[in-house]
């Protein structure tokens, strides 16, 4: 028995903890962005991390949001669409304003269709896009034809299939299929193997039975199959369902999300609300396919990391030494030390996302500032590395530490507010 009493900080946020160990993501839907963020006007497109105006945007990140004005029909050409932008017209706001995430430039917009999450358990809901898949694709900010022809297809044939089948199914349970998924080697950042087969083994009987025809429905089969990534944006939404349950408890010292713009990183703090803590983005440190190196990479970005916020990625990566070695990072005993180190970070172990190959410990869960500002010991985050350029797309994959500075700040407003 302790012969302390808990203090109210440590109460508020073993209350965030339960809110977070109790949240019952479902996959609901498939549907445009506009049918369910009416904030979400014509004028607006949403982008991954805090806050960032158009002057100061990386290069992925511009390019992605005039591929984006072309795929709306806003403009017609690159050049149109980089008057549009530069005239004002377009409202640019991040993604977690409107409780969506984004994987890399997390461009959204009003036709885009949004996987659904709801959370059963605490009644709220979480958006995020399609993976469009691998190669040149808008989220590492490429533009071209035949990346706005793809998004149409996934707009137009794979998005209403989807929905047709999470309907036939009630909802998907992924707190069971991110469980196991993480059972069978997945990370749920870098690898995703797994929970794609297990979402794909769920809805393939039930696209069979509502596909009309046998070419469409071998492209959707295809594009599940072969993509091993899919998985990521289900989780991401997970993820941010889950987490958005502690925001705004009055307190509590634990972090809500991180994410990154390719030109700031942020935190959010849950006693702080929506309110941003922001240093500049960190460059990632990995291995780079053929031909491309460190001098060729963006600073980090992307929505991503909410995973990480929640106890995944680099937080599980003993669970997937596979992930360490494609990282560079090197092997399980490499791979256990992050997952070791992130304990130390955090306040809980989630009771139900458990890591077999540490005596199934939950995941490290529920990063408290005080902690991370107290050890100079800062998140670890698995991401991809894109181009500094825009159109050229993925070059590499590694892991990146978020700035310690996000964390001093959000500290100091903490103490201000509550001491």
């Amino acid at each position: 028995m302790s012969l302390t009493s808990p203090t109210p900080i440590d109460t508020a946020n073993e209350q965030a903890l339960q809110r977070i160990y109790t949240a019952r993501p479902y996959l609901v839907a498939v549907r445009p962005a506009r049918e369910f963020l009416p904030q979400l006007g014509a004028d607006t497109i949403l982008h991954a991390g805090p806050p960032v105006a158009w002057e100061a945007m990386c290069g992925p990140m511009q390019g992605a949001i005039l591929g984006a004005v072309q795929y709306e029909g806003w403009a017609a050409d690159l050049q149109s669409a980089q008057a549009f932008v530069e005239s004002g017209r377009i409202r640019l706001q991040p993604c977690h304003s409107l409780s969506a995430v984004g994987p890399m430039t997390g461009v959204i917009t009003p036709s885009m269709p949004l996987m659904v999450v709801e959370n059963r358990e605490h009644g709220n809901r979480a958006y995020c896009t399609l993976n469009e898949g691998l190669g040149k694709v808008l989220r590492f900010g490429a533009n071209d034809a035949s990346v706005l022809e793809r998004l149409r297809w996934l707009q137009q044939t794979v998005a209403p299939a989807l929905h047709t089948a999470l309907q036939r199914l009630g909802g998907i349970d992924l707190r069971v299929m991110m469980a196991q998924a993480l059972s069978m080697g997945d990370e749920m950042h870098q690898r995703n193997v797994a929970g794609t087969a297990l979402l794909g083994q769920a809805l393939l009987p039930h696209l069979v039975r509502t596909v009309p025809a046998p070419e469409p429905l071998g492209a959707i089969a295809e594009y599940l199959t072969g993509n091993a990534q899919f998985f990521l944006n289900v989780a991401m939404a997970a993820a941010k369902v889950i987490m958005d349950t502690a925001v705004g408890l009055s307190g509590c010292t634990l972090v809500t999300a991180m994410a990154r713009n390719g030109t700031e990183f942020g935190i959010r703090l849950s006693a702080l609300g929506e309110r941003w803590f922001t240093a500049p983005a960190p460059m990632p440190q990995g291995l780079y396919f053929p031909g491309f190196s460190a001098s060729d990479a963006n600073p980090d970005m992307g929505d991503s990391a909410i995973v990480e916020t929640l106890g995944l990625g680099a937080f599980a990566m003993s669970a997937s030494p596979a992930v360490a070695q494609f990282l560079g990072v090197g092997g399980w005993a490499e791979a256990r030390r992050y997952t070791e180190e992130m304990l130390e970070i955090t306040a809980g172990r989630h009771p139900h996302l458990l890591l077999l190959t540490f005596d199934d410990l939950g995941v490290p869960c529920g990063i408290d500032v005080r902690k991370v500002v107290e050890t100079a010991i800062v998140p670890w985050i698995n991401t991809g590395i894109a181009h500094r350029q825009a159109g050229i797309g993925q070059i590499g994959a590694g892991v990146v530490q978020a700035p310690l500075e996000c964390f001093v700040q959000a500290l100091d407003a903490f103490a201000t507010a509550y001491l």
